[in-house]
């Protein structure tokens, strides 16, 4: 194995999750990066896995580098989560960004994650969504977040902890009554639940069981189909550059020198180039 970061996914919920490649390098790494060392004791041991484990978390990120930066291109580290794939709302970007910044291999043992577990799930389009991390903390920020779904035209993927999903569906019923939506728990444990449909529906059932409210839920929000994005007209000045452009460039050079040279979003460049290209 190379020497360097090694970002390896572990379960979600269910031990078997696990893929062999993770175990492998687990193995054979020599130093194991961690949320909290006693809860990862439990997966390494399973798996008969003893290695030196070092915390990250939030408040020391910075600290930990500092102390292991001069051995991270000569021994072999491994950076895992309490559950699921490493940096996804969890501590371990500034670690990845230090080593790329100062070119010490790093790379990713892929393998299970709520997010996409959640909207596999769900039964809510798959094929464009938008993941907005944990829901905000007050009640007046978690009003400012749905009503920022609205206009949403994509699908909407959050985690909410147990102490907030009251308050967000009490705000989904008066906000988006007729919005689509799931709530995900225990995924791929035995006690695995989804509640699929409109807030007042799925607030129901989920309201039924005091179980329900136990533990932490990835929430996925149907997107806004109604809304469409507003046309941006291109200057015919900018259509007739984009055309030459397009004789000698690719469209997406095209879109590239374009975006630069007259400051205009690319996503309009894209859709004007993309529209005189089927034309041509």
């Amino acid at each position: 194995m190379k020497k360097g970061l090694y970002i390896v996914a572990t379960p979600i919920g269910n031990m078997g999750d696990i893929s062999f490649r993770a175990i492998e390098t687990l193995k054979n790494t020599d130093f194991i990066i961690c949320e909290n060392p006693k809860h990862s004791l439990k997966l390494l041991s399973k798996f008969d896995i003893k290695k030196k484990l070092i915390a990250l978390h939030d408040h020391n990120e910075q600290i930990v580098i500092e102390e292991i930066k001069e051995k991270l291109n000569k021994k072999v580290f491994s950076l895992i989560s309490d559950a699921g794939s490493p940096l996804i709302s969890d501590p371990g970007y500034k670690l990845v960004r230090f080593c790329i910044q100062n070119d010490i291999y790093v790379t990713v043992v892929p393998g299970a994650s709520s997010v996409t577990s959640a909207l596999q799930i769900s039964s809510i389009p798959t094929d464009k969504y938008i993941f907005y991390g944990f829901l905000p903390k007050s009640k007046n920020s978690i009003v400012e977040f749905i009503e920022l779904l609205k206009k949403n035209n994509l699908t909407s993927i959050f985690f909410v902890s147990s102490h907030k999903i009251l308050s967000l569906l009490d705000v989904m019923m008066i906000k988006l009554p007729k919005r689509k939506m799931a709530i995900c728990k225990e995924m791929t444990k035995i006690n695995e639940k989804v509640f699929v449909g409109f807030p007042a529906v799925v607030s129901e059932k989920f309201k039924n069981d005091k179980k329900n409210k136990l533990g932490e839920f990835v929430i996925v929000v149907e997107g806004n189909k109604s809304f469409k994005e507003k046309n941006v007209n291109i200057h015919p000045l900018i259509e007739d550059i984009i055309k030459k452009l397009l004789r000698k460039f690719s469209l997406t050079d095209t879109v590239e020198i374009v975006h630069k040279i007259g400051n205009i979003g690319k996503k309009e460049v894209y859709k004007k180039a993309l529209e005189l290209q089927n034309e041509k």
